[in-house]
């Protein structure tokens, strides 16, 4: 046996020798201990307790900036991402420098703006960012070669962003591409009640339908949101009602075409108008969207009375596209030049604004720009004549000298003025006074210009003020339904599986579980209950370890 285990203890006791400090000894010494007590760095700590570490890989902790481009439709589904991303614990920045991932939200009408989301695609990889990709670009050609390895989410699964953000931070590639449907018919979209954040806090832009019933030659967005699927009426008003209690004032309805609203669920946007207007207060507008001339046709009349009510704009936005029937014909555009006169002499007749002269003017240059040749020095000579009559007249200069009631909603790109509009949706530029803002005044009108009028605030006039409850601040997240924190908790998802375009049922944890402990409210406070608990329940022990020793 080794040397060490040559001494042989008799009895346990034995291990404690004469010099050894004695159990009250102990106790004695303890009471003249004192704890060293360490400086903290208080900024450095404030710091980490805010913010984790940059590189951590902990979904709900990242910062991402969004970039959307296009339409108001387009606009919407950025606003949704961006709410369901905060909500679950993202910080969206306008800072794309510190973003540690980008969500690029695309629009495929016009080269430029394809152009610019390519551009931006490789400016995110050079930078070493995290790219998501949504809208109609990769809704309607995922297979592009620079799109390749990018996590891409399509047009109707704006719901599961959250989903595909965070497999992509984790390092995976997810493309979510389908299409939503119930019982096989395809729906509108995602759930309208959806967490957002508002880009004007007073504007909630509201998409009744998605894709359309045309087959356009050149439209590359039919390929994106595809065929006509409406959003039930009930869900509509129900939505424009929580933007009320949130503090909007103004409401666009929006989509690829809201005349066609309903034919696919038995009903029309005249009906859908109505019961909307029934719950817009006092002070507040309603704006509608583009529409096509075949769809609306059969509405005029209705659609007159309703553009006539006090609280929606005498406004509707219905493209020319060409003055040229074969020209409209190879289009696909299903309907003829005269259709369009129809709708502007109809709204000549309901609408005195309506000047049908420029109408007009514009509408026979374009017949000649629109037909025969192609070739460049006549185009260029046609562009011309367009740009000379398009600046041969000012459409406001006769409303110099109006008293007109006008709704301010948001201020202008040179930070002069709040920009507010007329019952027609003209732009009339009022001062910069704080207490204007969200509110209908009465101005005059002392200036004109070519796109805008400018008017002063009458000091006698009643202001109405539309909000039935303060407006949410600039960039705080609205919608945040107790049905959604319930389910943000302890709900199950759709989760996608990474690198694949087949969903998998899978349970999600909780956001708040994921949160770290300077993340959660009152997280400090816990860790320390907790640590208290722990001590008592050694000291307990310890002593208890004492009296059976003494």
């Amino acid at each position: 046996m080794p040397a060490a285990c040559e001494s042989v203890l008799e009895d346990i006791e034995d291990i404690v020798s004469a010099e050894d400090l004695k159990p009250h000894d102990r106790q004695f010494v303890r009471r003249n201990v004192f704890p060293k007590v360490r400086k903290r760095n208080s900024q450095k700590n404030a710091q980490t307790d805010d913010e984790p570490p940059s590189d951590s890989i902990i979904p709900g902790v990242q910062k991402i900036w969004i970039r959307t481009w296009g339409c108001s439709h387009n606009n919407s589904d950025g606003e949704y991402m961006a709410g369901q991303l905060a909500a679950y614990g993202y910080k969206i920045t306008d800072n794309s420098d510190e973003a540690d991932l980008w969500l690029l939200n695309s629009c495929t009408v016009k080269n430029p703006a394809e152009d610019h989301f390519r551009n931006s695609i490789k400016k995110a990889q050079e930078g070493k960012k995290k790219v998501v990709l949504a809208g109609c670009v990769p809704q309607a050609q995922p297979r592009q070669e620079y799109l390749k390895g990018l996590s891409i989410i399509g047009v109707q699964q704006i719901d599961r962003v959250v989903e595909v953000v965070e497999e992509t931070i984790k390092g995976h590639s997810v493309r979510l591409l389908g299409q939503k449907k119930d019982n096989g018919k395809r729906l509108g979209g995602a759930r309208l009640d959806l967490p957002k954040i508002r880009k004007n806090p007073l504007i909630e832009i509201i998409s009744i339908n998605t894709g359309c019933l045309n087959a356009c030659t050149y439209c590359k967005t039919k390929h994106a949101r595809g065929d006509l699927a409406s959003y039930p009426i009930e869900e509509l008003v129900d939505r424009a009602k929580q933007s009320f209690q949130e503090g909007v004032c103004e409401i666009w309805l929006t989509s690829e075409d809201t005349g066609a609203y309903g034919r696919d669920i038995g009903t029309d946007l005249p009906t859908l108008l109505w019961k909307l207007v029934e719950v817009i207060p006092e002070g507040a507008m309603l704006r509608l969207g583009m529409t096509n001339p075949p769809y609306i046709l059969e509405h005029l009349e209705e659609m007159a009375k309703i553009l006539n009510h006090p609280r929606v704009y005498a406004f509707l936005h219905i493209p020319v596209q060409s003055a040229s029937d074969s020209v409209l014909m190879d289009m696909k555009r299903e309907y003829c030049v005269a259709d369009f006169k129809q709708v502007v002499d109809f709204l000549k007749e309901n609408f005195y604004h309506i000047s049908p002269n420029n109408f007009y003017r514009i509408l026979s240059t374009l017949t000649v720009y629109s037909c025969t040749t192609r070739k460049e020095v006549i185009k260029k000579q046609r562009t011309k004549d367009l740009s000379q009559l398009f600046h041969s007249y000012n459409p406001y200069d006769h409303k110099v000298g109006e008293r007109q009631r006008v709704l301010v909603t948001e201020e202008s790109f040179d930070s002069n003025y709040y920009v507010a509009h007329n019952p027609f949706y003209e732009q009339v530029l009022v001062p910069k006074d704080p207490l204007l803002m969200g509110k209908m005044v009465e101005v005059n009108i002392y200036e004109a210009g070519k796109h805008f009028m400018k008017g002063q605030p009458v000091s006698d006039a009643r202001v109405h003020t539309a909000s039935i409850s303060r407006p949410l601040a600039k960039g705080e997240v609205s919608g945040l339904t107790e049905e959604f924190r319930r389910s943000a908790q302890n709900g199950t998802k759709w989760k996608a599986q990474p690198n694949a375009e087949i969903p998998v049922q899978a349970r999600l944890s909780s956001w708040m579980a994921l949160q770290l402990p300077w993340q959660q409210e009152g997280g400090g406070l816990k860790i320390l209950s907790v640590s208290l608990a722990l001590l008592a329940v050694l000291v307990m022990f310890y002593y208890g370890g004492m009296k059976t020793e003494l």
